[in-house]
């Protein structure tokens, strides 16, 4: 029986969720798609970590069929988020920058989220922290793919190193810590960490 994900992981989760739907949908903005193309990519961004991850770990139904909740955040957050972009200037750097903050904030929350899953499902900490991976890194592919953009796991930004190495210390905080001091610590880790690369990419 699977055990259910806490509070703190579902807030985690939900919150993850919104931010990847929110930078999926200014990508969409950024390549002209209309406000049904963005709101379809947002989703599957916000959920595409999560479903690899629970088709990995044997969690079926996946975690958005069986609570909508997730489906209910990533749609009008999509939706909300096209429309705040297609408002801003395009051609200055603006919507990108948000785009990235955005997804810096997702790859560091889904990151600790799929750690955290595996974890309660008994995996070895490494395949944990692989699994951890997994889940912040997959969205932020499914949004680029569907874009017609490079994935930036695929560049030289550390987008997947950052998340192996924020998941890998998370599994050795949790040993010593409290579990909540473990999940701040390493959230705003990778999100400075992240931030600091994304800053230094747009100085280059």
């Amino acid at each position: 029986m699977i055990e259910p994900l806490s509070h703190v992981v579902f807030g985690l989760t939900v919150l993850a969720t919104a931010v990847m739907a929110a930078s999926a949908a200014i990508q969409g903005a950024r390549h002209t798609l209309d406000l049904f193309g963005a709101t379809v990519i947002g989703v599957a961004a916000a959920v595409g970590g999560g479903t690899v991850r629970d088709l990995f770990l044997g969690r079926v139904p996946v975690f958005w069929i069986t609570d909508l909740t997730y489906l209910m955040v990533a749609i009008p957050v999509a939706a909300a988020a096209y429309f705040v972009a297609t408002r801003l200037p395009s051609g200055n750097g603006r919507r990108l920058r948000l785009l990235m903050q955005f997804d810096a904030v997702g790859l560091a929350l889904f990151t600790l989220v799929g750690v955290e899953v595996a974890l309660q499902m008994e995996t070895h900490p490494f395949v944990a922290v692989i699994i951890g991976c997994i889940t912040g890194t997959v969205g932020g592919m499914i949004r680029d793919i569907l874009c017609n953009v490079t994935p930036s796991v695929l560049k030289e930004d550390l987008y997947a190193t950052i998340s192996l190495v924020g998941g890998g210390v998370f599994v050795g905080l949790i040993s010593l810590v409290d579990q909540a001091v473990a999940l701040v610590t390493c959230f705003a880790l990778m999100l400075v960490a992240r931030l600091f690369v994304i800053a230094r990419m747009s100085q280059g």
